[in-house]
């Protein structure tokens, strides 16, 4: 297993190359539709219905969004609905609180991949990260990347920002990106708070260029993606997505 190097709090400049997030801010909102290929249209309500998948792949499609983001009950569903599209389905695991078993998650990865799942979404171990032991976070997300990416798939790392201290973000991040995450993931929108700018930008300044950052929980209006595009991030996940790309001109 890989060696989790220590982190200071205030050591926040690597040599992890440059994200210019002024120019990708400035491209993906120079019109609806770049800005729509960065969203993940999500819906996660326990209660959400078939009908109600259905009209997230239409609206998926219709304006061409980064992806589909369901519950795993839904995704042989949504892959039917979105074949030939161009569209990818993702998925939550260990969702919403990072409390699965190893062999849980890449149970649930393997079987979703085999599906035609294209994104995995999943929680860190909270637990097991604020008792210190990052020996285990390290491990339950390197096993779930590696399943992943043997089946062509990509995994964001959800940190769930909102229940963790700054050392901790800084710590989960780097965990993340060495056990193998493509993206660092503020929240779960199930938990006590949503994305920040303040923690997008924490996030962006560990990662540097080594892996994309999403953020997500409580984004509603394209002011709120503009400060998160700002601050560093490149993938948006929304369920007001619709709403946001109507208020740069799609109809």
């Amino acid at each position: 297993m890989a060696t989790i190097s220590p982190i200071n709090v205030a050591d926040l400049e690597f040599d992890n190359g440059t994200f210019d997030a002024a120019a990708f801010t400035a491209q993906t909102l120079s019109s609806w539709p770049s800005l729509a290929a960065v969203i993940d249209h999500t819906l996660l309500k326990p209660d959400a219905t078939r009908h109600q998948v259905e009209n997230l792949c239409d609206e998926a499609v219709r304006y061409r969004f980064a992806c589909a983001m369901i519950n795993p009950v839904w995704a042989s569903t949504a892959v039917g609905l979105l074949s030939g599209t161009g569209i990818p389905v993702g998925v939550v695991i260990g969702f919403p609180l990072g409390a699965s078993l190893v062999s849980t998650l890449r149970q649930e990865a393997a079987a979703l991949t085999r599906l035609g799942v294209r994104e995995l979404d999943m929680v860190i171990p909270i637990g097991q990260l604020k008792s210190g032991n990052h020996q285990a976070v390290h491990h339950t997300i390197h096993a779930t990347a590696s399943e992943a990416h043997h089946h062509g798939a990509l995994l964001k790392v959800i940190l769930e920002t909102c229940l963790l201290t700054v050392e901790e973000k800084l710590r989960a991040s780097e965990i993340a990106i060495q056990a193998g995450a493509d993206f660092l993931k503020t929240s779960t929108g199930f938990s006590t708070g949503g994305a920040t700018a303040a923690d997008v930008a924490l996030l962006r300044g560990i990662a540097g260029a080594r892996s994309g950052v999403k953020a997500s929980g409580g984004i509603r209006t394209l002011a709120d993606v503009r400060a998160l595009l700002e601050a560093g991030a490149n993938r948006i996940g929304a369920s007001a997505s619709v709403a946001i790309v109507r208020e740069l001109g799609a109809e």
